[in-house]
């Protein structure tokens, strides 16, 4: 929940995400479960502070690009970090090097993911499959 207030506070950290469409339509529950997690997802955007971009299944260029990451970025690029999780706890990423080839890896998703209005609208057509 402490992680959600971040994004509930009045004004909100303005967040970006890229999520592949299995991540979407994995049934954790069952389908209505499955089915409110979407609409949740649609109320972030639609509150104005979330992006989400959607890279469905058709889309082809991003091999490689299987892992999960969190992409810390702000106005000073020194300070960037990607944070990762493992089997032996998070790791947090800063050397340059090493941020750089997460940058290039961020840069691909985002030319493989559809434009956030076009992911809403396939978020909602999943929702309403449910």
């Amino acid at each position: 929940m402490r992680r959600r207030s971040v994004l509930e506070r009045q004004t909100p950290v303005p967040y970006e995400t890229i999520v592949h469409e299995a991540a979407l339509r994995i049934l954790v529950s069952d389908r209505r479960a499955a089915r409110a997690q979407l609409l949740e997802i649609l109320g972030a955007i639609e509150r104005g502070h979330a992006t989400v971009r959607v890279i469905p299944f058709a889309r082809e260029g991003f091999a490689g690009a299987g892992i999960e990451m969190m992409y810390v970025g702000g106005p000073l690029p020194r300070l960037d970090t990607v944070l990762r999780d493992a089997p032996h706890g998070t790791a947090f990423i800063d050397a340059e090097s090493q941020l750089a080839r997460f940058r290039a890896l961020l840069n691909k998703l985002e030319k493989a993911a559809l434009h956030p209005a076009e992911s809403r609208n396939f978020i909602h057509r999943m929702s309403k499959e449910l």
